[in-house]
């Protein structure tokens, strides 16, 4: 009789990494903000060209809010599982956000018109303007609490990479990396 032989187990998959993302804002020979790429860790891209100058700073203010937060279903996350620039937008081709997507676009708003006006926004009226957009969903609707700290590092973060974007001479671009759910390398942290 010959010996049995063990059948080995399958191993269980290791979970896949996160999609991730390198962001590039370009700038134009003229300075002006010439083309936003996204190119996805499956090799496809989406681009907006010649964006208006309201977007470098509104994009570089969802990147911190979403890495900061640990976001994973933000503008960068959808995105990352395959949304387009024009998906975010009338006439919404995918439909409307996901119920279940981060609140990263209410936040950004926010902070978008806290630049607008220059009313600093605590995180108690955050809060309250997050809960409010969410209402609707009762509780379907995605949890967020931003405490004056997280507002404050959003706040550090997007200075330096603002002052980076300003820094950025014409005809060159600012990179930066996104994957759904991590917070932003510590190289992208730091004053360069």
């Amino acid at each position: 009789m010959s010996p049995r032989r063990a059948t080995p187990r399958p191993r269980a998959a290791a979970p896949a990494p996160p999609a991730g993302l390198r962001l590039r804002i370009k700038k134009g020979s003229d300075g002006k903000v010439a083309a936003f790429a996204l190119h996805r860790s499956n090799g496809t891209v989406t681009v907006m060209r010649n964006p208006h100058p309201f977007f470098p700073v509104h994009d570089l203010t969802h990147y911190v809010v979403e890495t900061t937060l640990r976001h994973r279903r933000g503008f960068y996350g959808l995105v990352s599982e395959g949304w387009n620039f024009e998906d975010f937008g009338t006439p919404w081709p995918r439909g409307p956000l996901p119920d279940d997507a981060d609140p990263a676009e209410v936040i950004v708003g926010f902070l978008d018109l806290e630049r607008a006006t220059g009313h600093r926004v605590t995180a108690e009226e955050l809060n309250a303007n997050v809960a409010d957009y969410y209402a609707p969903l009762g509780d379907r609707a995605v949890k967020c609490a931003v405490s004056d700290e997280a507002l404050d590092l959003i706040r550090a973060r997007l200075k330096l990479l603002q002052a980076r974007w300003y820094a950025t001479a014409p005809g060159a671009a600012l990179e930066l990396t996104y994957h759904p759910g991590e917070d932003m390398p510590d190289d992208e942290t730091e004053e360069s």
